[in-house]
């Protein structure tokens, strides 16, 4: 039985809840008209009292850290926001820069207490997880991957992969709009991209696209993928399952014996991700229950995150005599409370904020 819905039809029938939107289009794009653009490591004086600079940290293309330094009485006092801390050598994007000595940092915590594999290289999963489940066994390989950043890498990696060489042939499907349209992006902006990248493009071309790569536009399109019987690799996101186009792909794959399913970026719990990594036998998609028989594995080889020893050594290059606090953010508890042992052990002064509570930076 469906479940009725409150409220009244308009006169094209769909259902009036009464609710008023919070804002009209009208009021994003007044919004953007007053959005200006500010060059990385370049100081931006907001007003007479606040100057705010954005230093990379190569979570993805354009992700900065945000540098305040604000005139509290005559006193001046510095903030450092990491945002999302990126990775060392990470496929596509530059390193993360150091940042200024601060009075005050603000860092997420994400990778607290974990450190991320390092037995195996990016390229060496990839090539060992394609051959088993593309070429050997016959059979199709689907990637989750978030549209913006993890999606442009992968194929950047997969393209070095093929075009060296390192495996035969294999049909590649890029099935998520959004992560085409981020790729236009990247293309746009591809100064930004590190060296290696730049290198690539200039000895072989766009490294976006190679053979065998399909880009997938129109939900029919996508609809065709499933009847593609061929070996394939399927990119496609939500990253954690809970939606997009992935999820019609695991409707049809999810009980292929020769299906194998790999995560290569975080699922929070609760998501259908998150329930596949911990093993359910049956999982709900699309309002069945299905049994799982494709493989599932993992790796976290293309984690844009930086794991806690990076995240420590952004804290440890500041100046400790000029750091007051550190507060720690966006984790879990567990991993917050590692990086914050961790940081406490070497004697700095570490808070993890509780909600609501006010904090005063003297």
């Amino acid at each position: 039985m469906r479940k009725a819905q409150s409220g009244r039809k308009n006169r094209r029938g769909k259902f009036n809840t009464g609710a008023q939107p919070l804002y009209l289009q009208k009021h994003v794009m007044d919004t953007v008209e007053r959005f200006i653009t500010i060059g990385f490591n370049r100081p931006f004086r907001v007003n007479g009292d606040i100057e705010l600079t954005f230093i990379p940290v190569g979570h993805l293309l354009g992700a900065a850290a945000a540098i305040l330094k604000v005139n509290d009485n005559g006193i001046e006092k510095s903030i450092a926001f990491t945002g999302d801390i990126g990775r060392k050598n990470y496929p596509v994007l530059d390193d993360p820069q150091q940042l200024p000595d601060v009075d005050y940092l603000v860092t997420e915590s994400t990778y607290g207490g974990r450190h991320h594999t390092n037995d195996k290289s990016l390229e060496q999963t990839l090539v060992e997880t394609i051959e088993k489940a593309c070429i050997k066994e016959q059979g199709r390989l689907i990637i989750p991957a978030f549209s913006i950043g993890r999606t442009q890498s992968l194929v950047y990696s997969l393209n070095k992969i093929f075009s060296s060489g390192l495996l035969p042939p294999v049909k590649i499907f890029v099935d998520s709009p959004l992560a085409t349209r981020s790729t236009e992006v990247f293309r746009k902006y591809h100064n930004l991209v590190n060296k290696e990248a730049q290198d690539f493009y200039n000895r072989r071309g766009d490294e976006f696209e190679f053979d065998n790569l399909t880009y997938v536009e129109t939900l029919k399109d996508s609809r065709q993928v499933s009847n593609y019987f061929e070996p394939c690799v399927i990119i496609s996101s939500a990253g954690m399952l809970d939606g997009g186009r992935i999820q019609d792909h695991l409707f049809y794959n999810i009980q292929n014996y020769y299906c194998t399913i790999l995560f290569i970026g975080y699922c929070a719990k609760g998501t259908l991700g998150h329930r596949l990594l911990r093993g359910d036998p049956i999982v709900h998609i699309k309002d069945r229950d299905l049994a799982v028989y494709a493989t599932i594995k993992q790796t976290d080889v293309l984690s844009a995150h930086g794991d806690h020893a990076d995240l420590v050594n952004t804290v440890k290059q500041l100046d400790k005599t000029k750091l007051k606090n550190v507060f720690l953010v966006h984790g879990e508890t567990g991993s917050m409370q590692a990086f914050a042992d961790a940081l406490e052990d070497d004697g700095y002064n570490v808070t993890i904020p509780e909600k609501g509570v006010k904090y005063e930076l003297n």
